[in-house]
């Protein structure tokens, strides 16, 4: 078996996803009411849940294929915007979290930052992984920016009806 080979499989860009999934795990149930599942997920419409949810699986699968290297002066600048995003997106979580009462937390901006903010650290992960990690499936980084901006698009939208019920 020839391990230095196989090892490079595990080096695909899902490790870029685990902080965020950390993250979300641990913060999550500190967010303001409106964010809780129950809360969240009430009463939104099938056409918005649905495709928001098969993007999300897909933003989240399609990592585990996408190599990971930082070598090219367009990954290190993906890495770069990666993140960035990343503290941007735990500082609008923080923000909800510790003053959920503040007028930055009560504006549309305010409240839907975490569902728009990962548009930084998404497009870093595409910038990243630039191929996958076999040569014989035809790739390019802006197919995982399509299927980002699909997620982000119903992601947002879910957020807005949220904050629209909550208003």
């Amino acid at each position: 078996m020839n391990y230095p080979n196989a090892l490079r499989y595990f080096a695909n860009c899902f490790l870029l996803l685990i902080p965020v999934l950390v993250f979300n795990l641990v913060f999550m149930h500190q967010l303001p009411s409106a964010y809780q599942m129950d809360v969240f997920w009430k009463g939104i419409p099938k056409a918005v849940g649905i495709p928001e949810n098969v993007m999300r699986i897909l933003v989240m699968v399609l990592p585990v294929f996408m190599r990971l290297r930082i070598s090219t002066p367009s990954q290190q600048l993906g890495f770069g915007l990666y993140t960035a995003g990343l503290l941007v997106y735990f500082a609008s979580w923080t923000v909800l979290i510790v003053s959920p009462q503040s007028a930055w937390s009560a504006s549309a901006i305010g409240f839907m930052a975490p569902a728009f903010t990962p548009i930084l650290w998404l497009a870093g992960i595409g910038m990243i992984g630039d191929e996958f990690q076999t040569s014989q499936v035809p790739f390019k980084w802006w197919m995982y920016w399509i299927v980002s901006a699909c997620f982000l698009f119903f992601h947002i939208l879910h957020t807005g009806l949220v904050y629209a019920r909550a208003t």
